[in-house]
């Protein structure tokens, strides 16, 4: 008897110890984030078409099987202080939604912030962690984005609301991947996952645009002006040793397909890209292993958009399991070439031609690093082609090539 007591235990102890080492976003979450086509005007109802949209494009089975809640759903708190929705934008109530989402086999995330307010002025989570955190877990949520306006610009302080807020997810009864948005300010990258936190935002918010074309590059100048995709790809990129399984660079939300739609992404000159520039986006952020947040109306999307949104080998490139970001190794005023190892041997190799007409280039793949591969396939043009040494890319402008490098 006591022997198999002992048996039972040790099964115990051990799936209790699988349990604590259990990674959440083991690789970049996916899905649909409400922000830039909605603002804070949504409604359960936008959910909920947007949710069969997922379904219906098969974006869910490409890997989006979330939809992020962005600010703007708060109703303000009840007697017990209790979070509670607006009974105007979702009188079904939250836990309804979660239901729907999930019966349609997709995760569902929402947002607060570290201070008593959101960015768009809505009730946040300060002082009010751990009921707000049990208080999701109940509705059903699989997600936290947890934003950093109004509140201390210190990192001290900083960090200790993430911590205070991480530790109340975790005691919260449910598995909940927590976003950490900073906006890269305070070099979340150094304590990020550390004090909790699976992803973590690297810059100012992303504009509609290819970029600001100002200097000095960094978040206070992109705060002022807008941010753009090549702006955003010249600060992640050089964070690569910081992002891995359980732990991400979040170089924000996809803007393909908005096409200079008016609201938070067509601010501060956000008057939309080409569909070669939004191409480069998808390519630049799987490479980089970002998180992929779809933000066009995906009911609604044209041939170009859901070429690019669909395609499933650039996906595997953000998907692998390995977890790598790809490593920039070329970046001058023309090029920027990107090397990522991936899990079965095979290298992706991104060529970024910069310039504002189309190039030529013959690269040196030892010079690279690369060595033994003998197959490369173009994934956006699919051709595959015999290469020895070096691979000679012409690339339109702002256009960006992705090969899959095999033996």
């Amino acid at each position: 008897m006591l022997k198999k007591i002992f048996i039972l235990l040790t099964v115990f102890l051990l799936q209790l110890s699988v349990y604590a080492q259990k990674t959440l976003a083991p690789t970049p979450p996916m899905g649909f984030m409400t922000w830039n086509y909605f603002a804070d005007k949504l409604s359960e109802q936008d959910v909920r078409t947007i949710t069969d949209a997922m379904v219906e494009t098969g974006l869910r089975d490409l890997g989006f099987n979330h939809i992020f809640i962005d600010d703007g759903w708060q109703g303000g708190r009840d007697f017990k202080n209790n979070m509670i929705p607006d009974p105007k934008k979702f009188p079904s109530g939250m836990k309804a939604l979660t239901d729907y989402v999930h019966a349609k086999g997709m995760k569902i995330g929402i947002y607060s912030d570290a201070a008593s307010l959101t960015c768009a002025g809505y009730t946040a989570s300060l002082n009010f962690e751990e009921q707000d955190a049990k208080t999701f877990a109940q509705w059903g949520f699989d997600y936290l984005k947890y934003d950093y306006c109004h509140a201390p610009a210190d990192w001290q302080t900083a960090i200790a609301l993430y911590e205070k807020m991480a530790k109340a997810l975790q005691n919260s009864g449910r598995e909940i991947v927590f976003g950490i948005c900073e906006w890269g300010d305070r070099q979340p990258w150094l304590w990020a996952r550390k004090a909790g936190g699976q992803l973590w935002r690297t810059t100012a918010d992303v504009r509609d645009k290819w970029t600001a074309g100002v200097q000095p590059l960094n978040n206070k100048t992109l705060h002022a002006k807008g941010a753009g995709i090549l702006d955003i790809l010249n600060l992640n990129a050089d964070l690569n040793h910081y992002a891995g399984p359980g732990g991400w660079n979040d170089p924000d939300m996809l803007v393909v397909g908005l096409y200079g739609k008016k609201g938070p992404s067509g601010d501060l000159g956000g008057v939309g890209c080409t569909d070669v520039e939004y191409r480069s986006q998808m390519s630049l952020w799987c490479l980089m292993a970002a998180p992929l947040m779809i933000t066009c109306d995906v009911r609604n999307m044209n041939e170009a958009t859901k070429r690019i949104l669909t395609n499933r080998d650039i996906i595997a490139i953000d998907q692998d399991p390995l977890g790598i970001q790809a490593e920039r190794i070329i970046n001058n005023d023309t090029w920027q070439v990107f090397v990522k190892q991936l899990a079965n041997g095979d290298v992706a190799l991104g060529v970024l031609n910069v310039s504002d007409k189309t190039q030529t280039i013959n690269i040196d793949l030892a010079a690279l690093g690369i060595t033994g591969k003998s197959n490369a396939t173009d994934l956006w043009s699919k051709p595959k082609t015999k290469v020895k040494n070096t691979i000679k890319v012409q690339a339109a402008s702002h256009e960006t090539k992705v090969y899959r490098l095999a033996k």
